[in-house]
């Protein structure tokens, strides 16, 4: 077998890396194109935010809203392992238009740069670069007409699933320690990716995105080694996980070291019975999903939490 054909990383069916270096992705690489037809129940559009970096975003309004609203704002961080994913391609412009209709709320999707190409931190540095950009539009004189005329920066969520709920912790945490010049409400971490309870396990994914980690002991993926975590910089957290996803155990281990920190939030945790990592997005309409949509809704519209 020759070099090139040598898979020294396997995440079927949406990734593989061969040793020569190159990588072929088989998710997130469809687009969807943004849309303003009226017609539709949520408008839609893409923004630049680092022409430096490249990192752009995905901007999603209910179609009915006007100047005299202001909605809640949600920063929302795609999965796919720190290797695959984008907020333009079917699966996730899908689900993030379903949840602003169902929520009533505008949110912004971050296509942050993908490991291998761009290893961990640059996710996380991506990430936090779009939050300082959305949070800039607070006193109404941001670039994005959109956050300056109908975002609530009084209830302003973040939300993610797997590795995208692994960026969330680590938003929220970053927000303690550093002034965003507003005060998150909410994280929302669905099915997320961290280390394993048991010793702290890191496996051979997180290996190969961040080359650099210190293994299990590393904060970004073991929520029991982040002294960040007692001083996570939002109100409430909601933390979702599903009885038959291999990484249950690692939501569950978030949400028990966080009740168990000196964080003075709001946690809760919900179980999707008999559903599997991610479930929600590859089966949007099925009974559990629509569940799941409308926990997270009413999570993001609830009466702030103090």
């Amino acid at each position: 077998m020759d070099s090139k054909a040598e898979i020294v990383l396997d995440f079927s069916p949406y990734f593989l890396a061969y040793k020569d270096g190159h990588v072929e992705r088989f998710f997130g690489i469809d687009v969807v194109p943004p849309s303003l037809d009226s017609q539709s129940p949520v408008l839609s559009k893409d923004v630049q935010i680092c022409p430096q970096t490249g990192v752009s975003a995905r901007i999603f309004a209910p179609a009915t809203v006007n100047s005299g609203q202001r909605l809640p704002l949600l920063v929302y961080f795609h999965g796919g392992a720190f290797l695959v994913g984008s907020p333009f391609c079917p699966t996730y412009h899908n689900f993030i238009s379903s949840l602003v209709k169902e929520a009533n709320i505008i949110a912004l999707s971050v296509d942050y740069r993908l490991a291998p190409e761009n290893f961990v931190p640059i996710a996380y540095e991506d990430s936090w670069a779009a939050l300082k950009w959305a949070v800039s539009h607070s006193k109404g004189s941001g670039p994005e007409p959109w956050l300056n005329d109908y975002v609530d920066f009084d209830r302003v969520f973040l939300g993610g699933d797997s590795a995208g709920g692994n960026i969330v912790h680590n938003m929220a945490a970053q927000a303690g320690e550093e002034n965003l010049g507003v005060r998150l409400l909410g994280a929302c971490l669905i099915h997320p990716y961290f280390a394993k309870k048991e010793g702290g396990d890191v496996d051979n994914y997180w290996l190969f995105v961040s080359p650099t980690t210190s293994g299990s002991g590393d904060p970004r993926i073991n929520p029991g080694t982040d002294p960040r975590l007692g001083g996570l910089g939002c109100s409430k957290v909601l933390v979702c996980v599903a009885e038959k996803d291999s990484m249950r155990g690692r939501g569950l281990y978030y949400y028990e070291e966080l009740v168990e920190s000196r964080w003075d939030g709001k946690v809760e945790v919900v179980e999707s019975e008999g559903e599997e990592h991610v479930f929600h997005l590859f089966n949007p309409k099925s009974e559990k999903a629509l569940e799941l949509l409308k926990r997270l809704a009413s999570f993001m519209n609830e009466r702030p939490y103090h």
